[in-house]
């Protein structure tokens, strides 16, 4: 195809691309330009930058995600899904090389890989093909032996996965994996097959949980293993906030250990007390949390923008699970529809668990708020998310536009009949 004919297709396929996508999407880039902004005055005195260079970095990386989404809305479904099983393949290629001498660690977590001065999770690029493939594998199922089959191919690459993940990562890893149950879930399978999956689960990360902590964290044993580093870190990080909860307020200190949760605390509680917070620009907190621009830029949009500001971003993520809800429920396609509701559920719950971060309802994390906190690789995935939920959206509004003409012009063909 000649670029002439390129631009004929990308003419004609406009007419079927859903709006309401890019508003929500156009809406998420405003919200992140404007906390950034506030939220990076730390970064910017750490780095001894210039105000605006943090910025135009992140708002670089933001630029390129939007010529991807916009490229990839007229990309067919059929070569993502292909795409899916390469880029499966590869993250887990990436995420054993997070354990080689390229693997980076940054605030004790060795999840990050730098290949030719680049810096990015390869987690993000398992989390984004895992959805396509499982809702790939899950649309085959049409009978019960198709469930025991593919639902064991399933599981067999999400345990894959996420166990890899897990060691760096827990709760990336619990994301994803609740993610792809939930898809198992729309698929229909069985509830013997998910809900014992699920029974399973929970039993292993509670023994786990009691394991670590009475044999580790109890009497302060050191570990240089990297997974009981990593889960040695959660278990205290739970640990702190059962002693918090427990904490007369008039006993409360800050420490190092909860120095960003109570700092986080305190921008939540000062945008409170007003609808509309302190309004952008006037927060306190960013100059003193040293995440405030990632995984606690919640935290500062509180501070700044009140319940209200807080509110209206929650239901922007809502409204993007909705939209995909709404969508997705006429699509023709079942792998279709189930793509776009595992992408658009890894969106929003991984928005709401870094929420509840921010708030002190859940432990640290380190989930960042999608195109809101700051990270390029962060930036980039979630464009592509969203070009995947537009691509999907345009090919079976065509298909049923076509399907709706083809119907009028049978009608149109049948013969008028005379009645006596």
């Amino acid at each position: 195809m000649n670029i002439q004919g390129i631009k004929q297709y990308i003419r004609q396929q406009l007419q079927y691309i859903d709006r309401t996508y890019w508003v929500l999407f156009t809406a998420l880039i405003l919200v992140a330009s404007i906390a950034l902004f506030s939220a990076s005055s730390f970064f910017v005195f750490q780095k001894g930058s210039s105000t605006l260079g943090p910025i135009l970095s992140q708002m670089m990386f933001i630029a390129v995600g939007v010529g991807l989404a916009f490229v990839l809305q007229f990309v067919p479904s059929k070569w993502i899904r292909y795409a899916g099983y390469f880029g499966l393949l590869a993250s887990v290629v990436l995420l054993m090389l997070t354990f080689s001498p390229l693997g980076v660690e940054i605030n004790g977590s060795k999840r990050w890989l730098n290949l030719f001065g680049i810096t990015f999770q390869p987690s993000e690029l398992a989390k984004l093909t895992l959805i396509i493939v499982v809702s790939d594998l899950l649309s085959k199922i049409k009978t019960q032996e198709d469930q025991r089959k593919y639902f064991g191919i399933v599981m067999g690459i999400t345990l894959i996965i996420c166990g890899i993940i897990f060691i760096g990562n827990l709760s990336t890893a619990i994301l994803l994996g609740g993610i792809v149950v939930l898809l198992t879930i729309l698929a229909r399978v069985h509830v013997k097959y998910w809900g014992s999956l699920v029974v399973a689960i929970v039993v292993c990360l509670i023994c786990g949980y009691h394991f670590v902590n009475e044999v580790y964290v109890k009497p302060n044993r050191k570990m240089e293993n990297q997974l009981m580093k990593r889960a040695i870190t959660w278990v205290g990080r739970i640990n702190d906030m059962r002693e918090e909860n427990k904490t007369p307020d008039a006993e409360f200190r800050i420490t190092d250990d909860n120095y960003q949760s109570s700092h986080a605390k305190i921008a939540v509680a000062r945008g409170g007390k007003s609808p509309f917070g302190v309004l952008p620009g006037n927060s306190i907190q960013r100059d003193v949390l040293p995440q405030a621009y990632a995984d606690y830029i919640f935290a500062i949009i509180v501070e700044e923008w009140g319940i209200i500001g807080a509110l209206g971003l929650i239901l922007l993520y809502l409204a993007i699970l909705f939209r995909a809800c709404m969508k997705s429920s006429r699509y023709a396609n079942y792998s279709a529809m189930l793509m776009v509701m595992g992408l658009a559920l890894m969106l929003t719950c991984q928005a709401l668990m870094s929420m509840m971060v921010s708030v002190g309802i859940i432990p640290v994390t380190g989930q960042p708020l999608p195109m809101i906190s700051r990270g390029g690789t962060s930036a980039l995935i979630t464009s592509i998310y969203f070009g995947i939920i537009m691509s999907v959206s345009r090919e079976q509004t065509e298909l049923g536009t076509r399907q709706q003409e083809a119907i009028n012009q049978s009608l149109d063909d049948v013969p008028d009949i005379e009645l006596d």
